[in-house]
């Protein structure tokens, strides 16, 4: 045991103590291991100290939150009665607290992973744990899978423990242990007993989506803190998605504040405020009521709770590929986050919790939820992934496989930002661009825009595209950024500046030695006060207001996102991605011509996304931003409802300036041309009575004879237009060129020699009948064609004549002398024996000067009537 042991320093009973030992006997003999270990067990908080008694080197603990990580360190130095920065410390994005006898150095995923590529052997650290690692956050399993492969290949001394508060821990024991699984360690559940209460709304609610969560179940939720606070002692901890619900239940709770303490717990809060959460009460009596999202699910311990209200809700991150857009939904909590939840009522005490939902609704909520990396954006992910050397991620020990198509997406855009290679592989401005500790798009805006708007304002801006919650309400991003600068939120203005410093500190220095901004030493504090007062909000650098230089840096870091109004002064926008976007009703942006869009959802199915912050800018800067969008390209096509043939400069889908072409190119126009064919049909064709007769003949042909007969259906003659209209097509210029075309000749192009001889042979045109006169065959129906003719012309007649070789009977409608039909058949002779007799007797004094003789087999035809009397 060392000179500084630490776990002997603490007295703490709590219920992975007895598991240590075995725990410690794992990693001496494997050197990696899994401790399953449930809420309250204590694994953050004792397993970091046993395991800094046995190894040489700082222990270091992952967490993958920030408030987690600055709470278990606080936690461990309290054990050991010191002060956080002595044996233990932590580090955090913008934070650190260490000093030269720290030991145990709590720290995000997110910088261990930075460490990792910073250097691979970690020196100087004998020991990595990684907390909550089934939460499977992104930067958690790069975390897990980098550490794998650096003890495999580099320290094979590093001692590795995963510690997952779920029982389903194969898959890390496999991942950690390579050619044998590691070892896995279990430690018992946390004494106290949880009693559920089963508390749904009376009424259903609208279920969970991209939009608000339902008032009425937010009501539910107030009521139920209520009732909570009426039946049970204790603080209360209540779960709600996002930090727009914790607002409201507050809000609705106001009346408590005499009595009891209402304090939020979020992501966006500064440190101070999220630590005041997680600090006990006061021995005055008061209660506490804790209002938290998921963040306070596992690692944290709120001091004095005995009761959860859940609503049964997370807020989960998704994207959409085809668009670029991502959106946070709200879904229903898994069953595990759910047990995790209730766990936080019985660390201390037996404890209640109320659930706003039925038992049966239990039973159908997913057993746990997704993994980040199949829902996420994953483009920073795949240049982590390039950086390590292993672009794809194969023979890493990743949890799960980066889905196929949003890696792909995640490629195109690094390769787009100079990132990556075309094989992958990272550039060294994509190690710029990751060494920037942000998302790569605000890391490229970051790199790419200080040198035209300044590197103060650069770093004010992306750290705000950052920390997009900072700006505080409207969708105004340069609204929020002045109020930040103006400091009139305290707390966000110091979270603000903090990453300002650290992306300020970022930016290379010239060969000069003087900044991008051109300042040698300035303060990032001070430079954004200075140009905050500037008249009219102009900087001296780059000449760009405001609301320009914001807008650049947008553009940069989301050139599909520009959009330009459809219609002066309205609300609508056209994205150069091609998307529609609109903003919110009574917003200031209305009327801009140009916004900038930095955040934009989607919700599925919705025509449009919806503008959620942005900030104007000209045509000029868009131009400037999405320089690789712009194009000036010769169209010829079909637009509405006619030939268009113009030169169109577009920035992506907006179309900036279009000119008419005098002399397009004849093979581009017979494509039009084609093109309107087949969007509005052959109806543009003047269809003749000798072309559609033409195209009914050869229909019957290939019906009744065989396939080689060429299909004239709309389809067919669509997708045969090049071959049958070719010269037509050639000639034309315009859509009424079309109206011209002969297309009787053109038809019988689809004719080979031998099928155009036999034509009227199998399917006639006309029918000599007896009485001599040639009448028209009608080939509508190809199944049966018709031949109408008068009754007196057919006497002599014994059968339907028979086409197509003998092989179809024409279908005889039998006229009245009026025209009328009479009768219909294909069986001739029987008409003559059965019908003819009653038409006879019906008609003949109708008409009386047409003859109806007894026997029409041996009647002379005629086509006339007799001569009346006079």
């Amino acid at each position: 045991m060392r000179d500084w042991a630490v776990l002997s320093d603490v007295t703490l009973d709590l219920p992975v103590r007895p598991a240590l030992p075995a725990l410690l006997t794992a990693l001496d003999a494997a050197g990696a291991a899994v401790l399953v270990a449930p809420p309250g067990t204590g694994k953050t908080t004792l397993a970091p100290l046993a395991v800094a008694d046995r190894v040489d080197g700082r222990v270091v603990i992952a967490q993958p939150r920030r408030v987690a990580a600055r709470a278990a360190a606080r936690r461990m130095a309290e054990l050991l009665g010191e002060r956080v920065g002595d044996r233990v410390g932590y580090a955090v994005r913008g934070e650190r607290r260490v000093g030269p006898a720290t030991r145990i150095e709590v720290v995000t995923t997110g910088l261990l992973v930075r460490r990792l590529h910073h250097d691979p052997e970690l020196p100087g650290t004998g020991a990595v744990l990684l907390d909550e690692c089934h939460e499977r956050q992104l930067d958690a399993d790069l975390a897990l899978a980098f550490t794998v492969e650096a003890r495999a290949t580099l320290r094979p001394d590093l001692w590795l423990l995963a510690m997952s508060a779920t029982p389903d821990t194969d898959r890390f024991a496999a991942l950690l242990g390579g050619t044998a699984a590691a070892p896995v360690v279990r430690a018992e559940s946390a004494l106290h007993p949880v009693r559920r209460i089963w508390a749904p709304p009376a009424r259903p609610v609208a279920p969970p989506g991209a939009g608000p969560v339902d008032r009425a179940l937010l009501d539910h939720v107030v009521a139920t803190v209520r009732r909570a606070l009426r039946e049970h002692d204790g603080d209360v901890l209540v779960f709600l998605p996002g930090a727009g619900e914790i607002a409201g239940v507050a809000g609705r709770l106001g009346d408590l504040r005499d009595t009891v303490d209402l304090l939020p717990l979020h992501g966006r809060q500064r440190g101070a405020e999220q630590d005041a959460a997680l600090r006990p009460g006061v021995a005055d009596g008061r209660r506490r009521v804790v209002l938290s999202t998921a963040l306070a699910e596992t690692s944290l311990t709120v001091p004095g709770v005995r009761v959860v209200v859940d609503a049964g809700l997370s807020r989960v991150p998704r994207i959409d590929l085809a668009r670029g857009l991502g959106a946070l939904i709200t879904v229903p909590v898994s069953r595990a986050a759910a047990t995790q939840r209730a766990g936080r009522a019985g660390r201390e005490a037996p404890g209640y919790v109320y659930r706003c939902w039925s038992e049966a609704t239990h039973e159908r909520l997913p057993a746990r939820g997704e993994p980040e990396i199949a829902t996420a954006d994953l483009t920073g992910f795949a240049l982590e992934l390039a950086a390590w050397g292993r672009p794809d991620g194969v023979g890493l020990a990743l949890p799960d496989p980066p889905p196929a198509a949003a890696m792909a997406v995640a490629r195109d855009t690094l390769e787009t930002l100079g990132a990556v290679d075309g094989t992958g592989r990272i550039t060294g401005r994509g190690r710029l661009i990751a060494s920037a500790g942000a998302h790569p798009r605000l890391a490229r805006a970051l790199l790419d825009g200080a040198g035209r708007v300044g590197a103060d304002r650069a770093a004010e801006v992306v750290a705000l595209l950052a920390e997009e919650s900072a700006a505080g309400p409207g969708d105004d991003l340069v609204a929020g950024w002045r109020r930040l600068r103006a400091g009139t939120d305290a707390g966000a203005t110091a979270r603000w500046r903090t990453e300002v410093r650290r992306l300020r500190a970022v930016l290379p220095a010239d060969p000069t030695g003087r900044t991008a901004s051109g300042r040698t030493g300035s303060t990032p504090g001070a430079a954004a006060v200075s140009a905050g007062r500037e008249a009219g909000g102009r900087a001296a650098s780059g000449g760009l207001t405001d609301d320009l230089a914001a807008g650049l840096l947008v553009g940069l870091a989301y050139p599909e996102r520009l959009a330009r109004v459809r219609r002066p002064g309205g609300s609508a926008y056209l994205m150069t991605g091609g998307t529609a976007a609109e903003l919110t009703a009574g917003s200031g942006l209305a009327g801009s011509d140009w916004l900038a869009v930095a955040v934009a959802d989607r919700r599925p199915g919705a025509p449009s996304a919806r503008i959620r912050r942005a900030t104007p800018l000209d045509e000029a800067t868009a131009r400037e931003a999405a320089g690789p969008l712009l194009s000036t390209r010769r169209e010829v096509g079909w637009s509405d409802g006619d030939v268009v043939a113009r030169e169109v400069t577009r920035l992506g889908a907006i179309e900036l300036v279009a000119r008419r072409l005098d002399r397009p190119d004849r093979a581009e126009v017979a494509a039009a041309l084609l093109t309107g064919l087949r969007q509005e049909g052959l109806g543009l064709l003047p269809w003749t009575p000798a072309a559609r007769g033409l195209r009914e003949r050869m229909a019957f042909c290939r019906h009744h004879l065989d396939a080689e007969w060429p299909d004239v259906g709309d389809e067919a003659l669509l997708a045969a237009a090049p071959t049958w209209l070719g010269p037509e097509l050639a000639a034309a210029r315009r859509r009424a060129d079309l109206n011209r075309v002969d297309v009787t000749s053109a038809l019988r192009r689809l004719l080979p020699w031998a099928q155009a001889a036999r034509l009227d042979e199998l399917a006639p045109e006309r029918i000599e009948v007896p009485s001599g006169s040639r009448v028209r065959v009608d080939y509508a129906d190809p199944a049966a064609p018709v031949l109408a003719v008068k009754l007196q012309e057919t006497f002599g007649w014994p059968a339907a004549p028979r086409i197509a070789g003998g092989r179809v009977p024409v279908l005889l409608h039998l006229l009245s002398p009026a025209g009328r039909p009479m009768a219909v058949t294909a069986d001739l002779a029987s008409f003559w024996r059965t019908g003819y007799p009653q038409v006879r007797s019906e008609l003949r004094g109708r008409y009386p000067r047409h003859p109806w003789p007894e026997d029409p087999g041996t009647a002379t035809p005629t086509r006339r009537a007799a001569p009346r009397r006079r």
